[in-house]
């Protein structure tokens, strides 16, 4: 291992120990009441090392906002091979509501905090929408090919930027 590939592994690991460290904290106390203070004392480092690698907490809940988002998205990408749109939708749904069970924290970033979405609204930036996206271009297909065979009642209406999580719950209430 070359010392370049060390240092960037070392970065790797004070990043997520820094988001780690955010998400237990945001959790616990709330997102107003961490401050990167808090944050840098969890880990034992100092507040300036936590601004060597984010410049705020809004970019450090934008992080784990992509984070959850990757996680999903991974989730949700085995399910495309499912040929039936109804049956993909379903899967779809059923995996969401599992994701919610068993990540709740970054469930709670990503579709409960009102902080997220301030911070994505702030910057304003469809490249910040890059996961969610991801997430919602697996769902949208199906959902389009379900409304084409008459499964959905309701006409379905997508659009980005959508506000915490809404195509999901959206979703989740037409199956």
């Amino acid at each position: 291992m070359t010392p370049q590939e060390r240092k960037k592994g070392k970065k790797e690991d004070v990043r997520k120990l820094i988001l780690d460290a955010a998400k237990k904290l945001f959790i616990e106390q709330g997102y107003e009441a961490t401050s990167m203070r808090n944050i840098a004392t969890e880990i034992n480092y100092s507040p300036t090392t936590i601004y060597l690698y984010y410049k705020d907490k809004g970019d450090i809940i934008y992080a784990l906002h992509q984070e959850g988002f990757t996680i999903l998205k991974m989730l949700f990408m085995p399910l495309a091979t499912v040929e039936a749109p109804f049956e993909r939708l379903k899967a779809l749904g059923r995996t969401y509501l599992n994701f919610a069970k068993e990540y709740p924290e970054y469930y709670e970033v990503m579709f409960m905090m009102k902080e997220t979405m301030d911070h994505l609204d702030k910057t304003a930036n469809e490249e910040l929408w890059k996961e969610e996206k991801k997430c919602l271009d697996l769902l949208f297909q199906p959902l389009l090919n379900a409304k084409k065979k008459v499964f959905l009642k309701k006409t379905i209406r997508i659009t980005l930027p959508c506000k915490r999580g809404q195509w999901c719950m959206d979703y989740v209430r037409c199956i």
